[in-house]
């Protein structure tokens, strides 16, 4: 009991010094603890992803003082599917990142940790779902533009292959278009909001061959509070208040012959909150 308690003791202190928290959900299609949850939805998902990963990885990290550090690494190693080179040309691997903070160098560190977690040189494609405008104001080209311009940038570093919007209707996606230096290659639509797809929407996609998929992701996938939860419930009640979620990335591995999903999971960046 003496070590348990030692070790719950180093964990309070590890979550009370750290700034920064970076967890890996490792391939949820293989874990079991999972597989026998069916989620009702992708925040549901995801919550419940954040909690196992935090229970798994507190209950099996014998930790140190010399390992109390700035940042915290959580991930199960056995959990993880990397990429391997021989493989590489027979899979496809996607991403939709969420930005819960108008920070657009989030997406360079997003993508980067993509890549070293999955032993990958370059995402196939990355989909954006940038912060929503505030409240009473629509969304404009403005608001996008910070965000596209840090995607070009990985583009052009061959980080992407390509880079996909979300949520837009016809007239924001032209002005997108029209402007960007590198094309959006695809727009997500949220069938939720609207059972067909917009003729308008659709001609224009057509025209200038932008691939128009659909979604079931909420505008906001994980809440504050949420998270909070999430947080609480994985770390066994420990002193986890004040965590700002950053950004959520969630990639698919997919056997392109097949179309069968090899792997899939989620990035989290969270930050503690200033005093």
């Amino acid at each position: 009991m003496d070590g348990q308690n030692s070790n719950m003791s180093a964990n309070a202190k590890m979550f009370d010094q750290a700034r920064t928290l970076r967890l890996h959900t490792g391939n949820i299609v293989n874990r079991s603890r999972m597989k026998r949850k069916c989620p009702g939805s992708p925040s549901e998902e995801l919550q419940d992803c954040i909690q196992a990963t935090l229970s798994d990885w507190i209950s099996q990290t014998k930790l140190t003082a010399e390992d109390i550090q700035d940042t915290l690494d959580c991930f199960i190693p056995e959990a993880t599917d990397a990429v391997t080179p021989e493989e590489r040309e027979e899979l496809k691997v996607s991403a939709k990142l969420f930005l819960c903070e108008s920070d657009k160098s989030s997406i360079k560190d997003a993508v980067k940790m993509a890549c070293q977690t999955l032993a990958v040189s370059q995402l196939d494609s990355v989909i954006i779902a940038p912060p929503g405008p505030p409240e009473g104001e629509k969304q404009t080209l403005s608001h996008l533009q910070p965000a596209w311009e840090e995607l070009e940038g990985l583009v052009r570093s061959q980080q992407i292959a390509a880079i996909g919007t979300s949520d837009l209707d016809k007239d924001l996606l032209e002005q997108l278009y029209n402007w960007a230096q590198v094309k959006p290659n695809s727009n997500q639509v949220n069938l939720a909001s609207c059972c067909v797809m917009p003729p308008d929407l659709t001609a224009f996609a057509k025209e200038f061959d932008i691939q128009l998929l659909t979604h079931n992701d909420p505008k906001e996938l994980m809440s504050a509070a949420a998270f909070q939860q999430a947080l609480q419930e994985g770390t066994q009640e420990l002193s986890v208040a004040d965590w700002r979620l950053e950004w959520v990335l969630r990639y698919s591995i997919i056997v392109k012959s097949r179309g069968i999903i090899k792997a899939k999971g989620y990035l989290v960046n969270a930050k503690k909150a200033s005093p």
